[in-house]
C-alpha cells in the first residue's frame, strides 16, 4: 500500500476503536500526541525502504533511511511481521517511557495508539500481491485472500478505485453513524 492509504488505514483503526471501546477520559495534549503516534505506527514498518513515506516525514530522513537500508535485507521481513510488532512496541514503550517525565500526555493511551497504527499497515499489506511474513523468519508470505492472483498491487488502480475510497466511505460511515460519540469525545476538550 502508498503512504497515503497506510495513513488514512491508520486513521480510520482509530475512528473504528473510538466508536466501539469505552475510553478514558483524556487531555487535549494525549489526544492530539496519539494521534501523531498512531500515524507514526501506520508508517512505521515501512523503516526498511529509504524512499519510504516514514523517511519523508521524519527532519533528515531521507539520509537516515538511506544509512539504515543496509540493515534489513530487503522489504517486509522483520518489520511486517509478529516479531518486528514485538520489538516495535518494546522500543516504542521504552522511549515513551524516557519522554514521560517531561511531557503531560498518557504514553499508555500514547503506545497503544503506535501499535494501532502498526497493526493497520500490516493488515492493509496482507491485501497486497506481496503479502505479509507475519511468521518471520519462517519464509511464508500470508495474504488476504488465499489467492494471490485475487489480491492487490501497491499502488495500482484498485488501491486508488476501490480500497482508498471504501477507507473515506467508512470513516464518513463512522461519523454519521457514531457522531454523539464524537461530540462527546471532543467535549471533554471545552470543559
Amino acid at each position: 500500500m502508498t503512504g497515503r492509504t497506510h495513513d488514512l488505514a491508520a486513521f480510520t483503526a482509530v475512528n473504528l476503536i473510538l466508536t466501539t471501546q469505552a475510553l478514558p477520559p483524556i487531555s487535549l495534549s494525549t489526544a492530539l500526541v496519539s494521534l501523531g503516534a498512531c500515524f507514526i505506527g501506520g508508517l512505521a514498518p515501512d523503516i526498511d525502504t529509504a524512499t519510504s513515506s516514514f523517511w519523508q516525514k521524519v527532519p533528515a530522513g531521507t539520509f537516515m533511511g538511506r544509512i539504515l537500508h543496509p540493515l534489513f535485507r530487503g522489504h517486509r521481513l522483520i518489520s511486517h511481521s509478529i516479531l518486528g510488532l514485538i520489538i516495535f512496541g518494546l522500543i516504542m514503550k521504552r522511549l515513551l517511557g524516557l519522554a514521560s517525565a517531561t511531557l503531560l500526555v498518557n504514553m499508555d493511551i500514547v503506545w497503544w495508539a503506535f501499535m494501532i497504527g502498526l497493526i493497520s499497515h500490516l493488515i492493509m499489506d496482507s491485501l497486497t500481491q506481496e503479502g505479509v511474513p507475519w511468521l518471520f523468519p519462517i519464509p511464508i508470505r500470508f495474504g488476504f485472500p488465499p489467492l494471490r492472483a485475487f489480491r492487490i498491487n501497491t499502488g495500482g488502480l484498485l488501491e486508488k478505485i476501490l480500497i482508498f475510497p471504501s477507507l473515506l466511505i467508512l470513516n464518513g460511515y463512522l461519523f454519521y453513524s457514531f457522531y454523539q460519540i464524537y461530540i462527546n469525545f471532543f467535549r471533554q476538550f471545552i470543559r
